[in-house]
């Protein structure tokens, strides 16, 4: 039975995590905190930005505040699925004298596996890792092995407009439970990350937490109940992320091509619980459902051409659909300037948005050779052109 010990208890040792985090790793706190989260809900992370923005050490740090087993696979172009999970190997017995075939684990056999750029191994690399996210298993040459819990995987990826990458696989994006995106430093954060790298490289965090109390975390997380209200509206926004669903939202018809999946709903009822404990609450509240939304859905749904040609990201679409479906939503203002500038440009460039529509379809009645009707309008009104008498 959940008490208000428990939250109390859950809060402080979040409190405590947080704290040794923070003496490896300036700023970030987002993507601190969202990785904690997924952590203690028991999902994997996938961390986005460009290198040398503290990715790797994140995760290095959390492995030394959690007291778990760490591995990291350094994912290259050459990389092969049994240097992921290992492999049978041929071993000679000390005491027959007879060869036989003895398993090998790979890295994956660790609680905390640091997959670094993932996106740099081919896909069938990639998939190796497809079963141990989702089953916490590994099958090799038909034997299925389990994984000790608590097991995360924890990935970096650079952009995936950078040389040599390689998309990961919709299935293995669902697998993630969040994405977070990792910004570059302010000029304060940076002047105090130089300062900090000057003393030493290496992570200091304490130990704050281990397996055994991460477990009964999540435990405690997932007794927390949810209002029939709350379930309602986050199933619902789930949903508006498809423009075929009962009740589509409008940014969904425009630009989404697929939307998230059932994933998706798991993942924020999840995360949200934890949320929850973390700020000492005993309810999930909407403005948790709108926070955790962007992490959840951003690598979930899938743009369509109109969206890539307008330059909309996943985070401006569903900051629409929260704008229209939320409640209780707090726009993001980065993402409203974005939104206005975006306006601005193409009144500029069509002088309104009326123009900037009738252009669009004006240009659409127009491809592969098409007059389009002001064309054929002006073809019909301009008089023919009378041919010259023989002879002059």
């Amino acid at each position: 039975m959940i008490n208000e010990k428990n939250i109390k208890l859950f809060s402080e040792k979040c409190k405590t995590i947080f704290e040794q985090v923070e003496r490896d790793l300036i700023g970030q706190k987002g993507v601190v905190e969202g990785t904690i989260i997924s952590m203690i809900a028991g999902g994997n992370v996938l961390l986005e930005g460009v290198p040398g923005v503290g990715k790797t050490r994140l995760v290095r740090s959390l492995g030394r505040v959690f007291a778990l087993p760490f591995s990291r696979i350094q994912f290259t172009p050459d990389l092969m699925p049994a240097d992921v999970t290992g492999t049978n190997i041929i071993v000679k017995d000390e005491k027959t004298g007879n060869s036989k075939f003895e398993f090998q684990k790979g890295p994956i056999f660790s609680n905390i596996i640091l997959a670094d750029e993932i996106n740099r191994a081919t896909p069938k690399t990639q998939s190796a890792l497809l079963e141990a996210m989702q089953e916490h298993t590994v099958t090799v040459m038909g034997v299925s092995r389990k994984m000790d819990e608590p097991f995360f995987v924890l990935a970096t990826q650079n952009p995936i407009e950078q040389d040599g990458t390689y998309p990961l696989p919709e299935a293995q994006m669902d697998r993630f439970m969040f994405k977070l995106i990792v910004t570059y430093p302010t000029t304060a954060e940076l002047k105090d990350i130089v300062n900090m790298t000057q003393k030493t490289m290496a992570e200091v965090a304490d130990v704050a937490c281990n397996g055994p109390e991460l477990l009964e975390m999540r435990k405690v997380a997932n007794a927390i109940p949810v209002a029939e209200e709350v379930m309602d509206y986050a199933m619902n926004l789930c949903a508006a992320t498809h423009a075929d669903s009962e009740n589509p939202s409008q940014a969904a018809q425009r630009f989404v091509r697929f939307g998230t999946s059932p994933r998706a709903g798991q993942a924020l009822i999840s995360a949200a619980k934890v949320k929850a404990l973390i700020n000492g609450r005993f309810n999930v509240a909407y403005t948790d459902i709108n926070e955790l939304a962007f992490p959840v859905f951003r690598h979930r749904i899938k743009l369509n051409f109109e969206a890539i040609a307008e330059r909309i990201s996943p985070d401006d679409v569903i900051h629409m659909i929260l704008k229209e479906k939320g409640i209780n939503y707090k726009a993001n203002q980065t993402l409203e300037n974005a939104a206005l500038a975006r306006q601005a440009k193409q009144a500029k460039a069509f002088g309104s948005s009326e123009n900037f529509q009738e252009e669009k379809k004006g240009k659409r009645k127009g491809l592969f050779g098409k007059k389009n009707k002001e064309e054929e309008a002006a073809a019909v009104e301009a008089p023919a052109m009378e041919e010259p008498p023989k002879g002059e």
